[in-house]
């Protein structure tokens, strides 16, 4: 860790987005612990979708076990890797179908989203293409033709109606691949007409067209991205990148949490059949090079009433089979259930934070590893940290506590630990969590109605 060079405004972002009990989007790898099991698993998706194959993962753990970090963990590797990558969080607004455009706000999130190793942040749909048609330039030139000649425009024009005609026999192909050959007849011209045309077709690809008349007299298209075929374009897309050198398109889906809340029971259910179309076809090797993993809860997905196991077809197929024991795991399945991390993890996540925390402000932080031990120990011996406590509000509180040392040279960690800097208030003030609120309605013996929250547990 000492001659890891970390860039300033990674490590910046990743400090304060830990200490907001946010989960870092960029620099997750470096306060990466435990997990490898997982990981590795998770790996294996993205070298079988690179072989043209198809998957989909449902992380499943309580609030607090680290889902979200896991996958953007496995978002920054899938980058790093070559792959191409989008991800989202669902919300009342964006689902996987619903009225008032629920469905296509779901795409529209994950193409804003959309990154590669040029673009790791998002952002990258302009890229891709303009690097594909940059590519194929390169390589007529490196084969002897002459750049700007007739024969050069010819054959590169033949490149990109080849892959068009490659395209056409997917769902949706044919009017995907004539706004791919617009934007290429679009790019090779600078004037004002040109730069429109490219302008309007990278917003039909971002699903900004509200009505076909507008689509088809812009682009000559006869059809839309819209809220009954975006899936269709995420599949299309998959295909698209691998044909152009990428080795593939991992999808996250996160809060998946919210479909679980949502009331009316049609609605929801309809959301819950086209997640069953999109596992069928993942599992089904329907959609080649296309890798979707989602996260929730254990409610989202095991409540007999609103999860995903309220719909037989659903429950059917990522039910636990017969022989299941929680003393054995298994992460080959669909589903991976998040083992909460121990106490020896936690411990070696909190003396890398402390070692970030240094590098950051360039100082040594006056904690001694005995001391981290004692602040772990306080925050086990806190009244109510049994049923109440985060790791996200350790995280937190430990953060307070190195800032305070790092502003006040005179003070100790003891006195700062006597001041009451540790807090220790419950995420969840004024009501019972979800995840207590399904373990008291499916257990009802269970005199207390608050589940318990362990240290052990982390989500950064």
């Amino acid at each position: 860790m000492e001659e890891q060079k970390i860039p300033k405004r990674i490590l910046n972002a990743l400090l304060n987005s830990i200490a907001a009990g946010v989960v870092p989007r960029t620099g997750a790898p470096y306060i990466a612990i435990g997990r490898a099991e997982e990981i590795d698993a998770l790996l294996g998706d993205l070298e079988l979708i690179n072989e043209g194959g198809s998957s989909m993962r449902f992380i499943i753990g309580k609030y607090g076990s680290g889902k979200s970090f896991l996958m953007q963990l496995i978002r920054s590797y899938a980058v790093e890797r070559g792959f191409v990558t989008a991800d989202c969080d669902l919300s009342p607004e964006r689902r996987f179908c619903g009225g008032k455009g629920a469905g296509l706000a779901t795409y529209r999130e994950l193409i804003k989203n959309l990154a590669s190793k040029a673009a790791p942040d998002g952002g990258a749909l302009t890229i891709i293409i303009s690097k594909w048609l940059s590519e194929l330039r390169s390589e007529l030139a490196a084969s002897g033709l002459e750049p700007g000649s007739a024969q050069f425009d010819v054959e590169l024009k033949a490149r990109v109606y080849s892959l068009g005609r490659e395209l056409e026999g997917q769902v949706g192909g044919f009017d995907f691949a004539r706004v791919l050959t617009l934007y290429y007849e679009a790019s090779s011209s600078d004037s004002d007409e040109s730069e429109a045309k490219r302008s309007a077709c990278l917003r039909w690809l971002r699903g900004e067209f509200t009505t076909k008349t507008e689509a088809r007299a812009a682009l000559g298209v006869g059809d839309i991205i819209g809220d009954e075929n975006w899936y269709d374009y995420i599949k299309l897309l998959a295909v698209f990148v691998r044909k152009i050198g990428y080795r593939g398109l991992a999808v996250f889906v996160d809060e998946c949490v919210n479909l679980y809340k949502i009331s009316n029971r049609t609605a929801r259910e309809n959301n819950y059949e086209k997640l069953l179309s999109m596992f069928n076809d993942a599992l089904g090797g329907r959609a080649p090079g296309l890798a979707i993993i989602l996260g929730g809860t254990p409610q989202f997905l095991e409540d007999p009433r609103r999860g995903l196991f309220s719909y037989e077809a659903l429950r059917s197929r990522l039910a636990d089979g017969r022989f299941a024991n929680l003393d054995y795991k298994n992460i080959l399945g669909p589903v991976i259930r998040l083992r909460r991390l121990s106490d020896d993890e936690l411990l070696a996540l909190i003396a890398r934070i402390t070692k970030l925390h240094g590098m950051a402000h360039s100082w040594e932080p006056r904690i001694t590893t005995q001391q981290q031990v004692e602040f772990l120990k306080t925050c086990l011996a806190r009244a109510g940290a049994d049923s109440m406590i985060t790791p996200r509000e350790i995280i937190r509180d430990y953060m307070q506590v190195l800032n305070i040392l790092l502003q006040n040279p005179k003070a100790t960690f003891e006195e700062v630990m006597g001041s009451g800097v540790v807090t220790l208030k419950t995420a969840y003030d004024g009501g019972i969590p979800a995840e207590a609120e399904f373990e008291r309605e499916t257990s009802p013996g269970n005199a207390n109605p608050q589940k318990a929250f362990s240290l052990e547990d982390i989500e950064l």
